[in-house]
């Protein structure tokens, strides 16, 4: 069974990955908040296991193997965050934490409860694809809010959780999943302004927050595995 640090490692190299490239040591210690030796060193580990393939000066890949673990344990995350949101009371703002600390801890047996009591969510609190049973990833790949143009109509589908002061700053502007929205203006330096659906002021977003929201335009209709169709 991985430790929760390989887990953590997993995990992190699944949710960096871009296609086929393989992750940077650099961006794997950014988002872990670890120096690059100390994530060189943990990758040698994991590579010994089967979980990852290293390319000396690139980066590395997960093997299928080491995939399946990330997958399960983002599985884990998901379902806790949505249980702490629906069940004890806890604020958006609040879970993400929570739920690092108790994914690596949960039996399969709580992973189906969890699942069947909350009736098998596709997505948690703050939109993000919860991978299946059979950790199937079936989210679609939306684009940031950043990239949208003015005039432009969207729908949120998703918010980056890591951080609480950007999750309260965006439920305060009323931009949390399933909100319509029209891109008023973008700004040379990045700041996007946007109106709500149901809103009678506009809101402006610098361009980190902006960057953490994922949308979808507003033709395109959600299919019942999560995926995005365009009409």
């Amino acid at each position: 069974m991985p430790s929760a640090t390989a887990e953590d490692y997993l995990k992190t190299v699944y949710q960096l990955a871009d296609g086929d490239e393989p992750v940077p040591t650099s961006a794997i210690a950014d988002a872990l908040d670890v120096t690059p030796p100390t994530v060189t060193a943990t990758m040698k580990r994991l590579e010994g296991h089967g979980l990852v393939e290293r390319e000396e000066y690139k980066g590395v890949r997960l093997t299928e193997e080491g995939t399946l673990i990330a997958l399960e344990t983002i599985r884990h995350h998901r379902l806790l965050e949505l249980f702490l949101a629906e069940h004890l009371g806890y604020d958006w703002t609040e879970v993400h934490d929570e739920a690092d600390t108790l994914e690596h801890h949960i039996s399969e047996r709580l992973e189906t409860e969890l699942a069947a009591v909350l009736g098998d969510p596709t997505a948690d609190p703050h939109g993000a694809p919860i991978p299946t049973a059979d950790l199937e990833h079936t989210g679609a790949d939306d684009d940031p809010l950043s990239e949208y143009a003015e005039g432009e109509h969207a729908v949120v589908t998703q918010v980056a959780d890591t951080d609480p002061e950007i999750l309260a700053y965006l439920s305060d502007a009323g931009l949390t999943p399933e909100t319509e929205l029209e891109v008023r203006e973008v700004a040379p330096f990045g700041m996007v302004t946007v109106l709500p659906e149901g809103r009678e002021e506009t809101v402006s977003l610098p361009a980190e927050i902006a960057a953490a929201v994922r949308v979808r335009p507003t033709d395109a209709e959600p299919t019942g595995n999560g995926m995005t169709v365009l009409e």
